[in-house]
C-alpha cells in the first residue's frame, strides 16, 4: 500500500553458506559390478538410487526424490517434477534430446537412446549411472562406489575468448553466477516457460475458445490474478529476473521460446490451438510462429515480460534472441512486433541477437548482420539440418557429430561472415561441452565466445586458454 519493505525477521543463514562456491566436483568410478544398460552419456556425474519406470506423465507423481526415472521419453510436461530424479534413463532421444538438455540445465546423470529395457531395470531395483566413462553412459547394477574430486575455480586460467554458462533454472541461476564466467550465453525461455508457468500463453489470451473442463484447470491455476495474462508475465519475468540479477552485470542472453508443436500442445490449454505436425523439427517454431495471427498474443506476452525485466527491474544487462529464423525478412517481422510492443531493438542499448541453427543462416549471413546484433551458433540444430539426422532418433546418433567436417566448415563460414560485418558471434551449441578439441577449432576461427553447461566450464576453460597459447607460439 505505502510501496515501502518492511523486514520482519533476520537470521543466519547456516546451510549454503557452508558450501564451497570456489570448487567444481569430477566424478570418477573406483568399483565395478554387472553392467545391465548401456546408452549416450549426459554430463558427467554418477548416481545411485532405485528404478522408478514411468510410462506416462500422468503417472510422474510416482517419482520419488533421489529415485532414477527410466521411461521412454521425457517432454516439458515432465520437467516440474524431474529435479526429484537423482538421474534419468530414457530408450529414445540422443545427446541433444529434451531429456539431455534438462538433465544439464539440473545437474543430473543421463542416459538416453538405451533402446527397449523393460525387462532389464525393474522398479524399486538399487542401480548406478554413471556418465563419467565418456561418451557411452551405464547404467550398473547395485551400489557401485565412486569418488569426488574437487577443482578449485579460482586457480583457472584468464581467456580473451569470453566463456559463459548455458542456465535454464532460475533457482540454480545464484548458485552458477559465482562461477568465473563472463555471463550467460543461453537462457531457454522455455524451461522458465516449464517451471514457472505451464500454461498455453493463448489459454490466457483466447480463454473463451476452450473447452470448459480446460478453461476451469486454467482459472484455478491463475485464480490469484486479476488478469489472466498478468498470471504469465509475473511468473515469466520472476525466473527470467531471477537469472539476469543473478548475473548482474554480465550479460545475459535471454532466447525467446523454442517450443515445437507438440510441446507446445502438452502446456494446459495448448491441445486447442497446436496443429498436429508430422515433422514438429522442421514445422512452426521459433520465429515464424512470433509474427503469425495463430500465435503472435502469445509472443507479446514474451516482449511484456522481457520488458518488465528491462525497464521496471532495471535489469538492462538482458539481451535476447531469436530462434530458428529462416529468413532475413522474417528476422525483421520479429523485430517490428517487438517494436509494436515496445521493446524496440537499441532501445536502452537492447541488443537482439539471431540463432545460427540453419544453414540457410550461414549462407545468408551477410543479409542476418544487417538485421541483428549478432550471431550464436546453434550447433545442436545446425548438426542435424547439415548432416539430415534427426537429433532425436537413437538409431542415426551414431551419425550426429558436431565434428563432421560439413559442420564444422559451416561454423567456419559463420563466424567469417559475422567478422567480415563487425558483429559479434558466440556458440550456445552442446558441442563446447563434449568436446574440447571442439572449443579449440572454434578459438582457431576467430569466435568471440563460448557458451557451455557450468559442469563443462572447467576444461572448457583451460582447452581454450591452450588453443590460444598455440595460436600465439605459431
Amino acid at each position: 500500500v505505502t510501496g515501502e519493505l518492511f523486514i520482519v525477521q533476520a537470521r543466519p543463514e547456516t546451510v549454503h553458506s557452508q558450501r564451497s562456491v570456489d570448487t567444481l566436483k569430477i566424478y570418477t568410478l573406483t568399483g565395478s559390478a554387472e553392467s545391465l544398460v548401456t546408452g549416450l552419456a549426459v554430463g558427467e556425474h554418477i548416481a545411485t538410487g532405485p528404478v522408478r519406470r514411468i510410462e506416462s506423465p500422468e503417472d510422474m507423481n510416482q517419482l520419488g526424490w533421489g529415485d532414477v526415472l527410466v521411461t521412454e521419453i521425457t517432454d516439458p510436461d515432465w520437467e516440474p517434477i524431474l529435479k526429484r530424479a537423482a538421474a534419468l534413463v530414457t530408450e529414445r532421444g540422443g545427446r541433444t534430446s529434451h531429456t539431455a538438455i534438462v538433465a544439464r540445465e539440473l545437474g543430473i546423470p543421463a542416459i538416453v537412446g538405451t533402446g527397449p529395457i523393460h525387462e532389464m531395470l525393474a522398479n524399486d531395483q538399487v542401480v548406478t549411472v554413471s556418465c563419467a566413462e565418456g561418451e557411452t553412459g551405464v547404467v550398473y547394477n547395485g551400489q557401485v562406489a565412486f569418488e569426488t574430486t574437487d577443482i578449485d575455480v579460482l586457480t583457472l586460467p584468464e581467456t580473451r575468448t569470453d566463456i559463459l554458462l548455458n542456465v535454464g533454472n532460475p533457482g540454480e541461476a545464484l548458485k552458477h553466477s559465482l562461477l568465473p564466467s563472463s555471463g550467460v550465453g543461453l537462457a531457454r525461455m522455455e524451461f522458465i516457460f516449464a517451471s514457472h508457468v505451464g500454461i498455453h500463453p493463448l489459454a490466457l489470451t483466447r480463454r473463451d475458445q476452450l473447452p470448459v473442463a480446460v478453461r476451469r484447470e486454467v482459472d484455478a491455476a491463475i485464480s490469484s490474478y486479476r488478469e489472466p495474462t498478468e498470471f504469465l508475465v509475473d511468473r515469466l519475468s520472476q525466473g527470467i529476473g531471477t537469472i539476469a540479477a543473478a548475473f548482474w552485470p554480465r550479460p545475459v542472453i535471454l532466447r525467446f521460446s523454442d517450443f515445437k508443436t507438440n510441446e507446445y500442445a502438452g502446456l494446459l490449454g495448448g491441445r486447442q490451438f497446436e496443429p498436429t505436425e508430422a515433422n514438429p523439427m522442421l514445422g512452426w517454431r521459433g520465429a515464424s510462429r512470433y509474427y503469425h495471427p495463430d500465435y503472435r498474443d502469445g509472443f507479446e506476452l514474451e516482449v511484456a515480460a522481457v520488458l518488465r525485466v528491462r525497464n521496471v527491474f532495471g535489469l538492462t544487462n538482458l539481451k535476447v534472441m531469436v530462434p530458428f529464423c529462416r529468413t532475413p525478412a522474417e528476422g525483421r517481422a520479429v523485430l517490428e512486433v517487438m517494436s509494436d510492443c515496445g521493446l524496440a531493438h537499441g532501445s536502452q542499448d537492447l541488443e537482439v541477437y539471431v540463432m545460427a541453427e540453419i544453414p540457410a543462416n550461414v549462407l545468408q549471413a551477410d543479409a542476418f548482420a544487417e538485421v541483428f546484433d549478432g550471431f550464436s551458433i546453434g550447433s545442436n540444430d545446425l548438426t542435424q539440418l547439415t548432416l539430415g539426422v534427426d537429433r532425436d532418433s537413437a538409431t542415426v546418433a551414431h551419425l550426429f557429430d558436431e565434428r563432421d567436417v560439413a559442420v564444422k566448415r559451416a561454423c567456419s563460414m559463420v563466424i567469417r561472415a559475422a567478422k567480415e560485418a563487425g558483429k559479434k558471434i558466440g556458440i550456445c551449441g552442446q558441442a563446447p561441452s563434449d568436446y574440447p578439441d571442439f572449443a579449440a577449432f572454434l578459438v582457431g576461427e576467430g569466435i568471440d565466445s563460448i557458451s557451455v553447461t557450468p559442469d563443462a566450464l572447467p576444461r572448457t576453460i583451460k582447452r581454450v586458454a591452450e588453443a590460444e597459447l598455440a595460436l600465439d607460439a605459431g
